[in-house]
């Protein structure tokens, strides 16, 4: 039987939820690994590499599945996993090591969408460039290597005053989100996230979730936040809901939505499955917050709710995944 190791982060004892949810998505790869006739072996990709280096040599996998977030609970460092992967020689699932790097820096991601006329919200890095279009009166105060929403909250909210009171603001905010961080300027509109995945005949995009805010108020802001991802208890939770259906009239920003996340799957090199998520704004043009080259495979998350959108089997898109992994 071939084995397939499924390569996650090294998750610790006292490990945040985000970061437990990577052993979740490990079990539930490895059960459909097992309807597909591998063998899954379960690997922690620790930061002494040559530990890494010498289990999966011991392994001898027919390929890896690479599902790591962080390492030493750093997202900055996710790169690292395809990039030893790369120096071994062994295939790997999802994105290349260059589009992980890339887009896992979400200054330097939005740099090259501006770059390519692909719209996304202005923005201001930590050393002060600020990148301007608009006015906008209101930023985001976000990680610039965390996922999973870490840091961010109803408080992320600034007033745009100065840039001086942006950047005393991202400093004081630097240790929550990780080290890096930057102000992007808020979209008040509509939320869509938009899941893709490589098949034989090319890239399919998946039927386009839009994110409801149920029973929010007007002065909260209307943001898919860690509470919302992760605090099971919390109204954010609970009141933040996907949805798939649209009116008529919805047709041409769906279809803007889908072409755009074509041209970013094209332009980052992505491979195997990824996540582009949007905010609209009131005159029905998206902007590109982010590409999510390792999103959650979790089955109660964003993309296995697309997959069934989709009538795919969770394990028939871990078929695909994989074999695309081995083309």
């Amino acid at each position: 039987m071939k084995k397939i190791v499924i390569l996650h982060s090294d998750i610790s004892a006292e490990a945040s939820e985000d970061e437990l949810d990577c052993l979740r998505q490990a079990e539930v790869i490895s059960g459909a690994a097992r309807v597909l006739g591998y063998e899954p072996v379960l690997l922690p990709f620790v930061l002494d590499l040559n530990q890494t280096i010498k289990e999966l040599k011991t392994i001898n996998p027919f390929a890896v599945f690479n599902i790591v977030e962080t390492l030493s609970g750093r997202g900055s460092l996710i790169h690292l996993a395809p990039a030893l992967l790369d120096y071994l020689k062994i295939p790997y699932t999802g994105c290349p090591t260059d589009a992980i790097f890339v887009t896992s820096n979400k200054p330097l991601a939005k740099k090259l969408l501006r770059a390519s006329g692909i719209a996304t919200p202005d923005w201001l890095e930590m050393d002060g460039s600020f990148f301007q279009e608009s006015s906008d009166e209101k930023y985001l105060i976000k990680s610039s290597w965390e996922h999973a929403s870490v840091g961010l909250d109803e408080n992320s909210l600034i007033s745009h005053k100065s840039n001086d009171v942006l950047l005393a603001e991202m400093n004081r905010r630097q240790e929550l989100l990780g080290g890096g961080c930057f102000a992007e300027a808020y979209i008040d509109g509509r939320e869509f996230n938009v899941a893709l995945i490589a098949e034989a005949s090319g890239v399919r995009v998946l039927p386009i979730a839009e994110m409801i805010f149920r029973d929010y108020a007007e002065d909260k802001p209307k943001l898919v936040d860690y509470r919302a991802k992760w605090v099971a208890d919390s109204f954010e939770y609970n009141n933040t809901i996907r949805k798939y259906e649209f009116e008529a009239g919805d047709d041409k920003l769906l279809k803007s939505l889908h072409e755009i996340s074509l041209r970013c799957w094209k332009l980052f090199g992505l491979r195997g499955y990824a996540r582009v998520d949007f905010r609209v704004d009131q005159n029905d043009k998206p902007w590109v917050l982010e590409i999510n080259t390792n999103p959650c495979l979790s089955p109660d998350a964003g993309f296995a709710a697309a997959l069934e959108q989709a009538s795919l089997k969770y394990h028939e898109a871990i078929a695909l995944i994989i074999q695309d992994a081995l083309k």
